[in-house]
């Protein structure tokens, strides 16, 4: 079963992830959780990773659809984008909001997860096209 979309962009681990919260930010999403998960292996394990981050986007409005139609759903959300670095590049990928259609079996949650789809496929769409267009001047 395929859960995910992903990118791969050039750039500076930081700019990305900035990058990436306001393209979620411009398709109505705000980050509620943010998790670091290399800082979070080296301070409870002493591991070393690439840096990875986990950023739980949650779009108010189609969240509470979601909600609306099933209040365990909450065990879905929020939609999550990991950013995580691979080797100079930077992976990015988000949640496929069709698992809570799947999931659920719930036929209500399919325009909620489609709605949601297009927000992150227009998020994962406008970051490539940035990347595609270079650093700015």
């Amino acid at each position: 079963m395929r859960y995910g979309r992903t990118i791969t962009l050039e750039g500076p681990f930081d700019k990305v992830q900035h990058d990436v919260r306001q393209a979620l930010a411009d398709q109505g999403f705000g980050v509620l959780t943010e998790i670091d998960v290399q800082a979070t292996l080296k301070a409870k394990l002493d591991q070393d990773m690439e840096p990875y981050v986990i950023l739980g986007a949650c779009n108010p409005p189609l969240a509470h659809r979601a909600l609306e139609a099933d209040r365990s759903v909450g065990l879905l959300l929020p939609c999550n984008v990991v950013v995580r670095g691979d080797g100079d590049r930077v992976v990015v990928q988000a949640i496929d909001p069709g698992t809570m259609v799947t999931l659920t079996g719930l036929d209500a949650m399919a325009p909620v997860a489609d709605e949601a789809a297009r927000r992150l496929d227009a998020t994962l769409n406008a970051l490539k096209s940035a990347d595609a267009q270079g650093p700015s001047t």
